[in-house]
């Protein structure tokens, strides 16, 4: 994690990392003005807080209560060397705690990982640089020796060598990319996550028998996402790159938008004209680009390449992000390899989503094979040592599909996990759908998993298949388990060359009668492709495009970024908009504009709801205002000081509003109740004086709203290679 520290004024610093702040001062006796702990001070608090952390997690998973542990740490100094120190960490708990659980929680402790750290003992590396930006120099593991070659199923290149190369690119766009985390809980199964230093909101996951391949993974995953834009999905852009020369990439179209808001000539093909327009209910308004919202350019689209002859047809961007999210993009070694995983990838999805909607039983896969993989069977073991039974079936459909699938039960929660993974070769599909199971996640982690269902219609559902693609934490059938399988056995086979395994891939896509097209993106010094197969690798039904389409922000986006200055005639445009365009009240409004606010504000945690609120109280719409603010607090899972708010403001509007009551009678116990300050400005709300209590001022320009702003730096970076690449 990087960590950027300002001078304040006199010893008073200030650490920023991701969204928080953390001010540090010395105790007046140093010369400080003692405002604040000492960096000593938060570096003791932090293994303190860290073993309660773990006390806490172990707590959870077995629903035991926490309000009556306690735990205290006291730092044992020893006199002749004060560097020397013991860290005595004290546990009270209850009687009903039972013994097995208190050696558990002491056990928990010492997974703590500040604890872990200081045992290992950092090592420190203090150097100069020019530039704290400029200095990007990837912050991954040690470089590998020179010499070493270490090659695995489905790269083309050494590890260490791809290492060499992504981290390289990476490099010269000027990302400083951090490992916030590895994981390795069981035998020959690694995952880690990494992200942007300078932007945390991208960020990737990576995953592999290996820490070498887990780390190929991640960084393949964090150029793919770059190359296809996906880190700045659905956000906004900013004025200056939407009215650049191209807002995507150089070789994008913009078709301009026909006066009765058809859609315009030259979009899509016959094909896929015939899946997302069947009923002519397509608009061209439908297509606006949501990252630049530049109605008046028309409809960005990109263009693609038709498989079956060559020809090349363009691809609203707003279609792209709306129905596809990232299934269908990879990069690799070369552009064959990029492929054969994007085909991979597209396959492992429809497949798992034809299984997971028909409640597909599939077969074991037998001991006798799984032999052959020892690596994989010691994985497994793994698990099953943990308490964590394990089903490995071939998800192959009967040899017809290059997938397979892992599935975990928790007896301990009822809950169930099944991965899946694909890959020409079985071996690399059985490793993926393995190490899949565990990207990123601890043994507490299973314990949030869902339990089995015979209700058909719950595993249906479109937004089931949602939660299996973002996380594979949807719902599954009781039925999957059943002894009687659909299909039998097969120990299949597509592997081959890489460019022999993207045949066999687009061979399958041909049985099934799908065209597919595929981008190719190399602008950044990388082989990026994407893949899309019209009805077949969509994640979101293609209703959406109508019904919940993305690009709804533009309706609102400018006039909330613009709140504090909307006159009271935009005001009650805004929110007649809001109530009749039936957006779900509990829509965050980060959610509805694409602006990244930061979490820890009020922007961060505004709705719909508590927007209309407080635009209806600027408007002095008191009865309007005081039944909403009822609704707040019924459902509401905003931050403790903003719940007190409208607590307030709900007890000023009951008097306000009843004819029999006077607030000066009431306003002494107010106080009293929610303190001098928060009642000035809760009447200063109700009556106008204040408006908007807690939302700083903004506009298009983004002033004040540094995390989106980071995230817009992050996309110049693209931006700009891409327009050196194109002149």
């Amino acid at each position: 994690m990087e960590i950027k520290v300002n001078y304040l004024d006199n010893l008073r610093l200030e650490a920023k990392f991701d969204d928080f702040t953390v001010i540090a001062d010395q105790p007046i006796r140093y010369k400080g003005d003692g405002s604040a702990p000492g960096p000593f001070d938060y570096f003791l608090a932090s293994s303190a807080l860290c073993a309660a952390y773990f006390v806490k997690v172990y707590c959870n998973a077995r629903d035991i209560p926490t309000e009556n542990i306690r735990l205290s740490q006291n730092n044992i100094v020893d006199p002749e060397d004060r560097y020397n120190q013991i860290f005595q960490i004290q546990v009270e708990l209850p009687e009903s705690i039972s013994d097995k659980d208190r050696k558990g929680i002491l056990r928990s402790i010492d997974r703590c990982t500040v604890k872990k750290v200081i045992q290992t003992g950092p090592e420190f590396k203090v150097e100069a640089v020019e530039s704290l930006e400029d200095d990007a120099q990837a912050m991954l593991m040690a470089t590998p020796e020179t010499d070493a070659s270490t090659f695995i199923l489905g790269k083309d290149l050494p590890l260490e060598k791809t290492i060499a190369n992504m981290s390289a690119i990476l490099a010269d766009l000027g990302m400083k990319i951090e490992i916030s985390s590895w994981r390795n809980i069981v035998p020959n199964v690694w995952s880690l996550h990494i992200r942007d230093a300078a932007s945390p909101m991208c960020f990737t996951n990576g995953k592999g028998a290996t820490k070498e391949s887990a780390l190929c993974s991640a960084l393949g995953e964090f150029i793919e996402r770059l190359n296809c834009n996906f880190f700045y999905n659905d956000q906004f852009f900013g004025p200056e790159i939407a009215n650049a020369d191209f807002v995507h990439y150089p070789n994008e179209k913009w078709f301009a938008l026909e006066d009765d808001d058809a859609l315009p000539q030259g979009i899509l093909d016959d094909y896929c004209l015939a899946i997302y327009n069947p009923d002519d209910e397509l608009s061209g308004s439908n297509l606006i680009d949501t990252n630049s919202g530049n109605a008046e350019r028309g409809i960005c689209s990109i263009p693609y390449v038709r498989q079956s002859d060559g020809e090349t047809v363009y691809f609203p961007s707003n279609l792209i992000e709306n129905l596809f999210l990232s299934n269908g993009m990879s990069a690799g070694n070369n552009l064959a390899e990029a492929q054969v995983q994007c085909l991979s990838e597209i396959f492992e999805r429809a497949v798992k989503r034809q299984i997971i909607e028909q409640e597909i039983v599939l077969p074991d896969v037998p001991e006798s094979v799984l032999a052959k993989y020892p690596s994989i069977v010691a994985g497994i073991k793994g698990l099953e040592e943990q308490g964590f039974p394990v089903v490995v079936k071939d998800a192959s459909l009967g040899g017809q599909f290059p997938v397979m699938c892992v599935t975990l039960m928790n007896p301990r929660t009822g809950g169930v996990f099944a991965s899946f993974g694909a890959h020409p070769s079985f071996e690399v599909a059985l490793e993926r759908s393995l190490t899949e199971l565990l990207q990123g996640r601890s043994f507490e982690g299973l314990n949030d998993v869902p339990k089995p269902t015979f209700n058909s219609m719950a595993v249906a559902e479109p937004e089931n298949f949602v939660e299996h693609f973002i996380d594979s934490t949807g719902i599954i059938s009781w039925k999957f388990f059943s002894a009687k399988h659909d299909f039998e056995f097969v120990e299949w086979d597509f592997s081959g060359t890489t460019e022999e395994e993207n045949n066999n891939l687009m061979a399958i896509l041909k049985d099934l009668g799908k065209e597919s097209y595929v981008a190719v993106f190399d602008q950044l010094g990388a082989t990026a492709c994407r893949i899309l197969v019209p009805d077949y690798s969509e994640v979101y039904p293609v209703e959406d495009l109508i019904w919940d389409n993305t690009n709804k922000s533009l309706a609102y986006r400018e006039d909330i970024l613009n709140l504090h200055r909307l006159s009271e005639d935009e005001l009650i445009s805004l929110v007649e908009r809001l109530e009749e365009s039936q957006q779900d009240n509990y829509i965050d409004i980060r959610t509805l504009i694409g602006i990244e606010f930061d979490e820890n504000t009020v922007w961060g945690q505004l709705t719909i709801l508590e927007l209309k609120i407080l635009i209806y109280l600027a408007l002095g719409a008191l009865e309007e205002a005081n039944e909403l603010v009822g609704e707040f607090l019924q459902y509401n899972d905003n931050t403790v000081e903003r719940g007190l708010f409208y607590q307030a403001v709900s007890a000023v509007l009951e008097v306000t509003l009843d004819d029999e009551l006077e607030l000066d009678d009431y306003r002494a116990n107010f106080n009293r109740m929610y303190g001098e300050e928060q009642m000035e400005n809760v009447v200063g709300s109700v009556f106008g004086e204040i408006t908007f209590f807690g939302l700083t001022e903004t506009s298009m320009n983004l002033e004040g709203l540094d995390k989106h702003l980071r995230l817009i730096e992050s996309y110049k970076k693209l931006h700009n290679a891409r327009a050196l690449v194109a002149k």
